[in-house]
This record gives structure tokens, C-alpha cells and sequence, in this order.
């Protein structure tokens, strides 16, 4: 039986049963967190990395969590201010063009053992490897996670009517790609 957030909250807030609270929280959101962070850092040890950071800046920040929004909302913000920051300091690191990294991205896809280029899903993973950073983000939270165009808006603090923008891009980028290879 899953544990409404609401209950996990204030679970949280007591000393007594504050560890335990964080425990379930993780459990029931990690599964989802982690595969948005892959799909954004493409790598499973980095999307571990980020996913760790993420939750420590969970524990951290929960206790002035104000519920103006889901927790599932707070969550997937912090994973994808999280992710956008580990891309960043890649960027540093190796002191690359956008484009380099995103090709990097694109190798990893490639470099990945199951990989099979003649599969729809493999295709589908290079083609949004392409996309620029915002439409890749935009599309893996609609595409995969089927979140609403609403919540989108308070995760990614972005209109709705620009998020739709995005996605339409995404998938006519997506599909051209997928046309032509």
C-alpha cells in the first residue's frame, strides 16, 4: 500500500519517524526520477551520480518543502535542475561546443551494448540525443512520463503555450530524423 505524500510529509517532520518517511519517499520515486535522469544524462553510472545528488538535496531542502506544489512536482525539479547543472559542468570539463556534447550524448547512445541501430526505440533514442537541450527535456517529460502540459509549466517554471511550441518542434525533429536514417 503506497503511503499518500500529504502523510509522508508530515511523517517526515517528526523526528521519530523522519528516516523512515525519507525512505518511502525514495521508494516510491526513484524508479521515475532515475529514468528522467537517465534519459537527460543518457549514462546509468552518471544518472546514479545525479540521482544521489538529488537526494540529498531532498533530504536537505524537505523539511521547508511548503507544499505550494506536488511533491512529485518538487521532486522532478530538483532532478531536472540537477541534471541541467551535471550537463553544465561537462560542458566545463571538457571545454567543448554544445554540439560536441550533444554528439557525445549520441556516442553514448551508440556505445551502449544492446545497441542496434536497425531497432525503432535505439533510432528513437539517437534522434532525441539531437534535439537541443530544452525540446529534449520537454519531450522525455511528455513522451515518457506523460506528464501535463500544467505540471510541466511548474517543474520547468516555463508557459504551457511554450512548452507545447517545444514538444511540436521535438517531434518534427524527431520524425525528420527518424525518416532520413
Amino acid at each position: 500500500m503506497q503511503i499518500e505524500d500529504k502523510e509522508l510529509l508530515q511523517q517526515f517532520r517528526q523526528p521519530d519517524t523522519k528516516e523512515r518517511a525519507f525512505t518511502q519517499i525514495i521508494k516510491k520515486y526513484q524508479e521515475k526520477l532515475y529514468w528522467h535522469v537517465r534519459r537527460m544524462v543518457v549514462d546509468h553510472d552518471d544518472a546514479n551520480d545525479v540521482l544521489q545528488n538529488v537526494f540529498i538535496k531532498v533530504w536537505n531542502g524537505l523539511e521547508n518543502f511548503r507544499e505550494d506544489s506536488q511533491l512529485y512536482t518538487w521532486l522532478y525539479r530538483i532532478a531536472t535542475n540537477e541534471s541541467l547543472t551535471f550537463i553544465e559542468q561537462q560542458k566545463k570539463k571538457s571545454a567543448v561546443s554544445l554540439n560536441d556534447i550533444e554528439t557525445g550524448l549520441a556516442n553514448k547512445v551508440v556505445a551502449d551494448k544492446n545497441f542496434d541501430a536497425n531497432r525503432l526505440e535505439w533510432k528513437l533514442q539517437l534522434a532525441i540525443q539531437q534535439l537541443p537541450e530544452k525540446q529534449r527535456l520537454v519531450f522525455n517529460l511528455r513522451y515518457y512520463d506523460e506528464m501535463p502540459y500544467e505540471e510541466m509549466s511548474r517543474v520547468l517554471d516555463t508557459s504551457e503555450g511554450a512548452l507545447k511550441a517545444s514538444y511540436h518542434h521535438a517531434v518534427k525533429k524527431i520524425e525528420e530524423f527518424i525518416k532520413n536514417n
